[in-house]
């Protein structure tokens, strides 16, 4: 068995990755940061050492580079993997009417294309396997607006409509697919966040849900999920 994670040197990626590891997957993991990269797979190869693990730094918002990630993969592991995470995004808050130009254009490429074109590069084989779980990584800002979500609650939504299209066309074919939409969760992009820390769910809480969906029978999914701290949104 084997699962693909994006976006996976720190936060949810790392934790999922780790998890997924633990529980007897190889993993192909990849992010921009080499050093974090580089870190996140020595962890998982000194926690499941059983776990073979493909950590390739890349550039998700680059269409080529997520194009050579995927042949990588393909030469490593194979062309159906079990679990594929598009976790990989950006979060930069900001005001539509406000951001530079550009930004859009830069989180659409990280946020949205990247698990397009990924899982383009995957989806035939998984179809003709009529096998596989597709886990695309939204947010509870894919389903409601907010001030100064900007550019990023845009691709957000983008991303969920992309999982309820992908769902739809995969029904027939035995390959699952699910969007989790987490909250608030302390990873990079809640760094200085001064509040109680049961403010913010933990990485590993994600992880947990993931395996949770994927673990049901071949006759059940989740199709969509969304998670908040106990005591709700912030703000």
């Amino acid at each position: 068995m084997f699962a693909i994670i994006t976006g996976a040197s720190k936060g949810i990626g790392k934790a999922v990755a780790e998890k997924l590891a633990a529980e007897g997957f190889d993993v192909a993991i990849c992010a921009r940061n080499v050093q974090a990269l580089d870190e996140t797979a020595a962890a998982i190869r000194q926690q499941s050492p059983r776990a073979k693990v493909l950590a390739l730094p890349v550039d998700m918002g680059d269409k080529q580079a997520v194009l050579s990630f995927a042949a990588a993969v393909r030469g490593e592991f194979g062309e159906v993997p079990d679990i594929l995470v598009n976790n990989a995004g950006i979060f930069v808050p900001g005001a539509v009417h406000e951001e530079e130009d550009g930004h859009l254009e830069k989180m659409m490429a990280v946020n949205l294309y990247s698990a397009y074109h990924l899982t383009r590069a995957f989806i035939p084989a998984m179809k003709a396997a009529k096998k596989g779980h597709v886990f695309n990584l939204c947010s509870t800002a894919s389903h409601k607006a907010y001030p100064n979500g900007g550019s990023y609650s845009i691709t957000k939504f983008a991303l969920l409509g992309f999982s309820k299209n992908l769902r739809e066309e995969m029904k027939p074919h035995g390959v699952k697919v699910t969007s989790i939409s987490p909250g608030p969760v302390l990873t990079a992009s809640w760094e200085g966040f001064e509040g109680p820390a049961d403010r913010l769910m933990e990485p590993a809480d994600v992880a947990s849900m993931l395996w949770a969906a994927y673990h049901l029978s071949p006759q059940a999914v989740i199709e969509d999920i969304v998670m908040r701290p106990q005591l709700g949104d912030l703000g």
